[in-house]
Formats: C-alpha cells, structure tokens, sequence
C-alpha cells in the first residue's frame, strides 16, 4: 500500500476517534485532557498527531473552542462534528468503539470533576491557608460557585480541596436549595 495513502488513512481514523471521544464524554474537554486520554493512557493517537488533529478539526469547525476565566482552553464537538461522525462512524474499528466508550463510562465522572471542581489553596501571612473552591461550567466564563475559606494550616488545607473533588455538587445542591427561592 502507497505510504501516503496509508498516512491518510490512519489520520482520518484519528479525526474520527477524537470526535468520538467528545461525543461520547458530551462535556468539553481541556487539551491535557484530550492529550492525556488519547496518548498517554490509551495510545489511541501520537501525542504530535492529537496536536495537529486538534488543530484541524477546529479549522474544519467539526470542533469548538472555549476559553475560560483562568485561561484554560476546552474543546467539544460541534453539530457539524456530530454530522461526521454520523457518517463515518462504521470506519473506526468495533473494538476501539468498544474501548473508548468503556475508557469514558469508567472515567467520565473523574474527568468531569477535575474539570468543573476546582480547588487551590495559598499561604497567608499568618501561616494560615486561604482555600478557594469552585465550581465551573464548561461553556460559562465566570465560576457557578465560588467559596473561599480560611484554613488554619497546609494540611486543613490540602483535606478541604480533597474533599471539595467528592463533595461540591452536593455542597453546591445543598446551598442553592437553602439559599435560592424559587418559589414566585
């Protein structure tokens, strides 16, 4: 088979695997993310190949880019991406369908907390902590929630941001049903 027809091929499988990957997690992801997932955990893609398929599939507008407060960009996949993928879908092997849809069911909440619950702590003058926690929305620019509280040392600290991971959507139900009326 003719090298260049091969690399074609296989690139094309590669666009077809990175739109079937953000259909299927149907929330955006950050480019470490995608990266990570496709690369380093899976060996889907080479990590240069992910780089420039990224970049293509955005060109083609098969897939968004959004950028964030913090500057953390996050990338989901467009109508017209879904329409492709529609289309070719048969194209990507059985077995590697099978593959990333098991990958995201067993990973799909991890991913989406290290996305949207966000925690980071800082040392004040006082040797005590500031712990702020939030919780973002993928396609919103400012925080859905934002709590910062004062901890009284580095490890207080360290335990509120671990707990934030397991506990903010709760926290966050819990403070809007209390707090928010939304009887009229």
């Amino acid at each position: 088979m003719d090298k260049t027809l091969e690399y074609t091929q296989d690139s094309t499988i590669n666009k077809l695997k990175l739109l079937f990957l953000l259909d299927k997690m149907e929330i955006p992801l950050t480019e470490n993310n995608i990266i990570d997932i496709c690369t380093s955990r899976n060996n889907w893609i080479n990590y240069m190949d992910c780089k420039e398929i990224l970049w293509q599939l955005m060109e083609v507008g098969f897939i968004y880019k959004t950028d964030n407060d913090d500057g953390e960009c996050r990338y989901g996949i467009t109508l017209d991406g879904r329409n492709c993928l529609s289309h070719f879908f048969l194209r990507i092997p059985q077995s590697l369908r099978e593959q990333i849809s098991q990958f995201i069911n067993e990973n799909k909440m991890n991913l989406k907390r290290s996305q949207e619950y966000v925690s980071e702590y800082v040392k004040n003058p006082d040797g005590s902590h500031t712990v702020t926690l939030k919780i973002k929305e993928p396609v919103i620019t400012s925080p859905l929630l934002e709590i910062k509280l004062k901890a009284p040392n580095r490890h207080a600290a360290i335990m509120a941001c671990k707990k934030w991971k397991e506990n903010a959507a709760n926290i966050f139900e819990y403070l809007y049903d209390t707090i928010i009326d939304n009887q009229e």
